[in-house]
C-alpha cells in the first residue's frame, strides 16, 4: 500500500513539473510551437516508463527537471524538446533515427551531440573523460544548445547527488569542479557556475567545505546586519543624485571564498570581497556617477578599482568593481553594472541567444571565438591527459592585457612572457623570435608582461623553438606550438640516431642494415607495438628499445653475439638514483631499469608515468609533477609503469618514502604538540621539523616517512582537523 501511495505522489510530481514547464515556456517564448514540447514530453513517457533514479523517483523527473532549467534559460522549444529527449538514446532503445523521423533533424543533432559516450570502451576513466569534453566542445561549435543542455544535465545530477555512493559522489563532483563550471563561466553564466561549485564544493572536500562554512556563520549576523545598514545610505544618497538605481547585497560565496583562502593563504577576516553590494543601473553614465557618488562618500583601496565595462572580460562579463573602507574599518566590494550587464553577468550566453530571431550576431559569434580557437589548438594533441590540462588552463584564466605598437589589444594569461605574446601573433613569428621590446625596452624572453604594456617582437629567419621555452611560456597555444615543433624535429633526430646504433651493432656481426629485409623489420616492429620500422628506428634512438634485442630478432639464424656484463652498469644506477624501484615495473617488461624522479618523489598508490631517458633507464614521475608536461611532449619516450603487487612494509622501512609535508596556520600556543600527536598516534616517523613564524600566522615544514597515498591522504586529513590549520600541502621536491 505505501508503495502505491509512493507511486501516485511521484506521478503527480511529474505531472505538477510537466504543467511548470508548458506555462514557463508560454511566458519566455509566446511564439514558438508548444506542440513539440508535448510531442517530446510523451515519447519521453513512454520511454522511460518503469525507470527510476537513485532517489526511488521515476526517472522522466530528470528530463522534466532539465527542460524546466533550459526553460528558465528562456531557449526555445526545440532546445527543451531536445532536453526531454536527452537521455533517450542512451537509457532507453531509442535510436537518433528514430527522433530524427518524429521531432526533426535538429533535435536529432542536439540529443546527438548531448548523448553520453560510456557505451564507447575507453582505456581509461581519464581518456573517456577527455575525449567526452572534446566531443562536447566540438558539438558547441556547431550548436551552442548541446552544451546548454550539458550543464542543465549536470545541474539537476548535483542537485540530486546525495542519493548516490559516496565513491559516485567524489567522482562526479570533481568533474563538476573542473570541467563543467569553468565551461558555464567561460560563457558568462555567473549564476549557474556559482550554484554548481557549491553543490560539488562540500563532496570534494568536506573538511574544507566545514571549516568555510564555520567561519562564514560566524560573520553572518554581524555582515548582514553592516550590509543592510550600507544599503540605506547608499539609496539616500542616490535619491539626492536623482539617480535610479536597484541596490542588492550578498556575502560571497563558499567555494569562491574557499578558492582566495588557498589562493592567497589568509583569514576570513583578511577578504575584502567577504561582503558586497551590487548596484544595478540604467545606463553606463549613470555606472560611472554612481562610482564618484561611492568614492567621495568613503575611502576606496588603491588598487582594488577595475573597469571591466571599458575592458570587458573574455566571457563579456562587464561591470565596475571598488572596494572601500567604512568609518568602522569594514572592507566592502562594490559592483556598479547596467540592467543588460547584470542579466549577462548571471545567465551569460543564454541571456541573448534567440534561434527564432534571425542569424547569430557579432556579439554572440565573439563569445564563442575563445571556443573555436580552444578546438583549433587541440587539433596536434593526441593525448587526452594534455587535452584535460590544457583545458583547465584556457578555462580559467587571469588576464593580461598588452598591446601590438599599432594598438591592437591582445589578452594573455598571467604570467605570460614575450613568447605567448609572439605566438598569439602568429606561429611563425612564435617560431622565429629572439627577442623582444617592451614599451620601447629590449627585455628577456622570460620577462613577465602586465596590463598596458606595448610589445614589439624581434624576429630572426631560420631561427627555431627551444626546448627551454616549454619552461617560459604559460599560454596553451605557445605551449603546443613549441611542443608541436619539437616533436617534429626531435622525431626526425631519433630515427637517425636509431638507425646508427643498429648500423653499429651490425657491424659486430658483419652484417650492413641493407643486408636486412624490410618485412624482417617491419615483423619485429609489430612485435614492439609500432606501426612502421621508422617508429621502430625512433624507439632505438630514444633508447626505449635496445639495438642489440632488435637487432637479434632480424640476424640469419647461427649469427651469435659476444657477451656484454651489465651487472656493473645496474648496481652503478641503482646506488645513484635509489634502491627501493622494486616497488615499480614497466608494463610488459621486467629488465628494464627504473628509479623514481627526485623532482616528485612518487609514492606507492600514485598516479604514475614513466619517461624514457638516455642512459639513466625508465623516469618514474607522478602525474601530478610540474615537470610532466614539459618532459611528455615526445609520445615515444613515454612508457607505461605500475606499481607491483608488493605490500608496503612499516614506515621507516626501505617501502616507505620521505614526504614533505607544508602546514600554514595560525600561530598560537600548543599547535605543535597536537600536530606531532596526530603523526606519532598514526605510528608514522617524523624525520625532521621547521617552523617559522610572523604577524600571527605559522608555516610548519614536517618530513614524514609515508608508506602510500592511503597513508598519506589520512595524515592529511588528521592535521587539517586540528583548529587554527588553515591548509596542507604536499611539496614533492624534498
Amino acid at each position: 500500500m505505501a508503495t502505491l501511495r509512493q507511486q501516485i505522489a511521484t506521478n503527480v510530481l511529474s505531472v505538477t513539473r510537466y504543467r511548470d514547464l508548458l506555462r514557463r515556456v508560454r511566458t519566455n517564448r509566446p511564439n514558438d510551437d508548444m506542440e513539440l514540447v508535448r510531442s517530446a514530453y510523451r515519447f519521453s513517457l513512454e520511454h522511460h516508463t518503469g525507470q527510476t533514479r537513485a532517489s526511488g523517483q521515476p526517472y522522466l523527473v530528470h528530463p522534466l527537471e532539465v527542460a524546466l532549467i533550459l526553460a528558465d534559460m528562456k531557449l526555445d522549444t526545440t532546445a527543451i524538446a531536445a532536453g526531454l529527449l536527452h537521455d533517450s538514446v542512451e537509457d532507453t532503445s531509442v535510436t537518433i533515427e528514430e527522433i530524427s523521423a518524429k521531432f526533426g533533424d535538429q533535435v536529432a543533432h542536439i540529443v546527438e551531440g548531448v548523448t553520453k559516450i560510456s557505451k564507447i570502451d575507453f582505456a581509461s576513466r581519464e581518456e573517456a573523460q577527455a575525449e567526452n569534453v572534446r566531443k562536447m566542445m566540438l558539438a558547441m561549435v556547431d550548436d551552442i544548445r548541446v552544451v546548454l543542455i550539458k550543464l542543465a544535465d549536470r545541474l539537476h545530477n548535483m542537485r540530486t547527488l546525495e542519493h548516490l555512493s559516496p565513491e559516485r559522489q567524489g567522482k562526479i563532483a570533481k568533474e563538476t569542479l573542473e570541467i563543467y563550471a569553468p565551461l558555464a563561466h567561460r560563457l558568462g553564466m555567473g549564476k549557474i557556475r556559482g550554484e554548481l561549485e557549491d553543490l560539488a564544493f562540500p563532496y570534494v572536500d568536506p573538511v574544507g567545505y566545514d571549516h568555510v562554512a564555520q567561519q562564514v556563520e560566524a560573520r553572518r549576523k554581524n555582515g548582514e546586519k553592516l550590509l543592510s545598514q550600507m544599503e540605506d545610505v547608499i539609496r539616500e544618497k542616490l535619491k539626492e543624485a536623482h539617480i535610479e538605481a536597484r541596490v542588492s547585497s550578498r556575502i560571497k560565496r563558499m567555494y569562491s571564498i574557499y578558492q582566495k583562502l588557498q589562493r592567497q593563504k589568509i583569514t576570513v577576516d583578511q577578504m575584502y570581497d567577504l561582503l558586497a553590494l551590487r548596484i544595478i543601473t540604467s545606463s553606463v553614465n549613470d555606472c560611472y556617477a554612481v562610482l564618484g557618488i561611492i568614492h567621495n562618500a568613503w575611502r576606496p583601496v588603491p588598487g582594488r578599482i577595475k573597469d571591466f565595462i571599458a575592458m570587458p572580460r573574455p566571457n563579456l562579463y562587464q561591470s565596475l568593481h571598488t572596494t572601500i573602507i567604512t568609518e568602522n574599518g569594514h572592507p566592502f566590494e562594490v559592483q556598479i553594472r547596467t540592467e543588460e550587464m547584470h542579466k549577462m553577468a548571471e545567465e551569460g550566453i543564454a541571456a541573448h541567444w534567440k534561434y527564432k530571431d534571425g542569424p547569430i550576431s557579432a556579439r554572440d559569434e565573439q563569445r564563442l571565438a575563445w571556443l573555436r580557437q580552444v578546438v583549433e589548438w587541440q587539433r596536434d594533441m593526441a593525448d587526452p591527459s594534455e587535452f584535460l590540462s590544457t583545458l583547465k588552463i584556457d578555462l580559467y584564466p587571469e588576464e593580461v592585457y598588452t598591446f601590438t605598437p599599432k594598438g591592437k589589444v591582445v589578452i594573455l594569461p598571467r604570467d605570460a612572457t614575450p613568447i605567448d605574446f609572439a605566438y598569439t601573433i602568429h606561429t611563425e613569428v612564435g617560431h622565429s623570435c629572439v627577442g623582444a621590446k617592451v614599451n620601447g625596452r629590449i627585455v628577456p624572453l622570460r620577462y613577465k608582461l602586465r596590463s598596458g604594456d606595448i610589445v614589439e617582437i624581434l624576429t630572426q629567419t631560420g631561427h627555431k623553438p627551444s626546448r627551454d621555452w616549454l619552461g617560459i611560456a604559460k599560454s596553451s597555444r605557445a605551449r603546443q606550438k613549441i611542443k608541436h615543433w619539437l616533436n617534429v624535429h626531435q622525431r626526425e633526430r631519433a630515427i637517425e640516431i636509431g638507425r646508427k646504433l643498429i648500423e653499429k651493432e651490425a657491424r659486430k656481426y658483419r652484417v650492413s642494415l641493407k643486408d636486412i629485409k624490410d618485412e624482417d623489420l617491419q615483423r619485429v616492429a609489430s612485435e614492439y607495438g609500432a606501426a612502421r620500422a621508422e617508429d621502430l628506428m625512433a624507439g632505438i634512438g630514444y633508447g626505449k628499445y635496445s639495438a642489440k634485442t632488435v637487432l637479434g630478432k632480424v640476424l640469419p639464424v647461427g649469427a651469435s653475439e659476444s657477451d656484454e656484463p651489465s651487472s656493473g652498469i645496474t648496481s652503478v644506477v641503482k646506488r645513484v638514483f635509489g634502491s627501493d624501484t622494486s616497488a615499480i615495473k614497466v608494463r610488459g617488461h621486467d629488465d628494464l631499469l627504473v628509479y623514481r624522479a627526485r623532482c616528485c618523489n612518487p609514492i606507492r598508490g600514485e598516479e604514475i608515468v614513466g619517461y624514457v631517458t638516455r642512459g639513466k633507464g625508465v623516469a618514474v614521475h607522478s602525474k601530478n609533477c610540474p615537470n610532466v608536461e614539459n618532459l611528455m611532449y615526445e609520445p615515444e619516450r613515454r612508457i607505461a609503469v605500475e606499481w607491483t603487487s608488493k605490500e608496503p612494509r612499516i614506515a621507516g622501512s626501505p617501502q616507505s618514502y620521505p614526504v614533505k609535508l607544508t602546514v600554514f596556520s595560525d600561530d598560537r600556543a600548543g599547535i605543535l604538540k597536537q600536530l606531532t600527536a596526530i603523526i606519532s598516534d598514526d605510528n608514522t616517523n617524523i624525520r625532521n621539523i621547521e617552523a617559522k613564524t610572523g604577524e600571527g600566522s605559522a608555516t610548519i615544514d614536517i618530513i614524514v616517512d609515508i608508506n602510500d597515498v592511503a597513508h598519506l591522504n589520512r595524515i592529511v586529513t588528521g592535521l587539517r582537523r586540528i583548529p587554527g590549520i588553515r591548509d596542507v600541502q604536499r611539496i614533492q621536491k624534498l
